[in-house]
Formats: structure tokens, C-alpha cells, sequence
């Protein structure tokens, strides 16, 4: 069987690589914790995932459909540091020149495009390098999330059963069950009162927000039974906003053998960028990896046989 494509939510890796190690600067005075950081993170894809085809999905600009459903819609995030937008360039040129494709499409989300694209490129394994517990929705026995650790040194694949461990629901109830507790990260406030445990109770007891709305009588919490009834407007909207678009007319990843198509790494551009940013230990790994690949030359009395 082909290896499976790979999808990798951008810019949470990014933010990941900004956050991983801190105050690094080059010789020039540039910052480049994060240049350095996720030129580590590329390395390390290029060593374990073999596969042929993926690429990296970033969001562009803001979700235009989801703002107009709640203006305050990520609202409380805050921009991103000047220092990690000024190595933005050169993190995007690295992943293209480690061979890897950015997919993004305004007015939409890197989450959307990933779920579309798995979606549609349905003959294939999906995997998806995302700690984005909204990607949980989408998951079945063919599309997993690979969610990394603390240390960053490691992944852990999520299927069908590990998303039902965690969250004591199946994937297909993840959005019922993001709508009722809500999602702080995304400025999207669920029911006072209702948290993991109790939204993983009430999905067991009526399985969807819809049966659970047409049976509130059967709540068996006086308090929480008031304040699942006031809230179908609430919950509405949130599904809405948790709900992944996968109906995309403009389809950016086509056509699917170029756009999903991986490229041989360019290791002397990759080489060049890092020494720019005076990344030694990733030049050294960089050569050690091409000497890894390519053989060398046979010596004068191997020569003299030919």
C-alpha cells in the first residue's frame, strides 16, 4: 500500500517552533529561534515520512464565513509577535524547498482546506500533524490525526478509538461536543456549567444536540436541563462555527498530482538558508544527510576495475 499523504496544519507548527526555543539570534541581529526550530521539525519529516505526497496548510487571512456568523470570533487572540513574522519568509521558503507545497485560500481556515482535502482525495490514508482538537471531526479509519507531544520529539496517532478515549466521544460527535463546552481558543463560549464530562454524559444519553434539544424533559440535572433549553440558539451558532467546510468550489490543492506531489529537497538551498541564519548544527545535519544519500566516488583501485 502507498505510504499516506501527509497534511500539516502550518502555523500550528510554526507558533510551535516560536514558543520551542527562545531569544536565538543570528549574527545580522535577526531573530531565528523559530527559522531554527522548524528547520529541526523538516528535518525530522524528511527522515521518518517517506511518502511521496502532502504539503503544508496555512490560513491566509481570516475566516470570512465564520466572522459573519460571530464577529468576536478569535477575537481574544493576539497578533502574532513582530519577531516571529519577520522569520515567516524564510520558514515558507524552507518548506519549499524541502519539497513540500503550501496550500491556503482566503476567507478560509487551514482546518477547512485539510478536511476538504481529505475529503476529497478519498482513495488515499490521511495523515494530519495538528494538535487542533477541532481536526478531531474528521477522523476515521482512514484520515488520523498524528498530534505531537510536549517535547516535540514525537507523535501520537489518533484514530477512531484514541479520539473516543480522550474525549469519551466518537469523532462524528465531536462538533455536538465542542458546541456544548465551547472553545476558549477560538473566543467560542460554550453553556455555563456544561464541561467535558457533562457535554460526554449528555452525547451518551441523546446522542446528538438535535435529539437532545427535542428531549430536554429528559435531563435529569434541574440545572442543567435550564440551561440546555435556553441555549438552542447558542448552540447553533457554535455549530456553525465548529462545523469544518468542506464544500470548497475553488479546490486549491488541484490538480492532485502536483499540488499533493512532493519535490526532492533542494539541500543546497535549504543549506544556504540555514547558513544565512548562522544555523550550524542544521548545516552539519544537512550535510550528514546528503552524504547519507549520495555515495562516494569510488576510490583509484575500485576506479581502475572499470
Amino acid at each position: 500500500m502507498n505510504a499516506p499523504i501527509l497534511l500539516v496544519d502550518a502555523y500550528s507548527q510554526i507558533y510551535r517552533a516560536y514558543y520551542a526555543v527562545r531569544e536565538l539570534t543570528d549574527a545580522k541581529g535577526r531573530p531565528s529561534n523559530a527559522v531554527f526550530a522548524f528547520s529541526r521539525f523538516l528535518l525530522k519529516l524528511d527522515k521518518e515520512f517517506s511518502g511521496e505526497r502532502g504539503a503544508f496548510v496555512a490560513d491566509k487571512d481570516k475566516c470570512a464565513f465564520r466572522l459573519e456568523i460571530a464577529p468576536g470570533y478569535k477575537a481574544n487572540r493576539a497578533p502574532m509577535p513582530d519577531d516571529l513574522k519577520a522569520q515567516t519568509p524564510a520558514i515558507f521558503e524552507l518548506v519549499n524547498a524541502f519539497g513540500w507545497n503550501n496550500i491556503e485560500l482566503s476567507g478560509l481556515e487551514a482546518d477547512d482546506l485539510i478536511a476538504a482535502i481529505a475529503a476529497d482525495v478519498s482513495d488515499a490514508e490521511i495523515r494530519i500533524i495538528t494538535p487542533d482538537k477541532d481536526m478531531s471531526q474528521i477522523v476515521t479509519e482512514r484520515v488520523k490525526l498524528l498530534v505531537p507531544d510536549r517535547t516535540g520529539s514525537a507523535f501520537e496517532c489518533r484514530g477512531p478509538a484514541e479520539i473516543q478515549q480522550k474525549f469519551d466521544v466518537a469523532p462524528g460527535q465531536i462538533v455536538d461536543y465542542l458546541a456544548l463546552i465551547g472553545d476558549t481558543s477560538d473566543n467560542v463560549p460554550g453553556i455555563v456549567g456544561v464541561g467535558p464530562k457533562t457535554a460526554a454524559n449528555l452525547l451518551k444519553q441523546f446522542g446528538s444536540i438535535p435529539s437532545m434539544m427535542e428531549r430536554t424533559a429528559e435531563i435529569k440535572n434541574d440545572k442543567i436541563r435550564e440551561k440546555v433549553a435556553e441555549a438552542g440558539e447558542l448552540l447553533k451558532k457554535n455549530i456553525q462555527l465548529i462545523t469544518l467546510k468542506t464544500d470548497i468550489p475553488e479546490q486549491p490543492w488541484l490538480p492532485s498530482s502536483e499540488r499533493l506531489k512532493r519535490r526532492t529537497p533542494d539541500w543546497k538551498r535549504i543549506s544556504e538558508i540555514a547558513a544565512d541564519y548562522n544555523l550550524r548544527s542544521v548545516v552539519r545535519e544537512i550535510e550528514e544527510t546528503r552524504n547519507a544519500i549520495v555515495p562516494p566516488p569510488p576510490q583509484k583501485d575500485q576506479m581502475e576495475l572499470f
